[in-house]
């Protein structure tokens, strides 16, 4: 449960204790706690959504590094070819 759900809910709780709570007093603290749980729930979801999309860019990342080092390999294979033409 969201810490910003709970304030809403204290401060509620705290006022029907006390006796002083009104209604409106009640619904407002329930609006805004609805409001901070959708708002924490929309944050979760793009979390979500990032997390997502890095490991994208991570398994990419891995690939053109793969990609890399397989033409660097190319490149040490035909110089080492290279040097044996031209001593032999």
């Amino acid at each position: 449960m969201s810490k910003l759900f709970l304030i809403p809910v204290m401060v509620a709780g705290s006022l029907l204790m006390a006796g002083c709570a009104t209604q409106e007093a009640v619904e407002h603290a329930q609006a805004t706690a609805d409001q901070a749980l959708a708002a924490a729930n929309a944050a979760g979801q793009k979390a979500d959504q990032a997390q997502a999309t890095a490991q994208s860019a991570m398994s990419a990342a891995q690939a053109a590094q793969q990609t890399a080092n397989q033409a660097l390999q190319g490149v040490t294979d035909l110089q080492a070819e290279h040097k044996k033409g031209q001593r032999g």
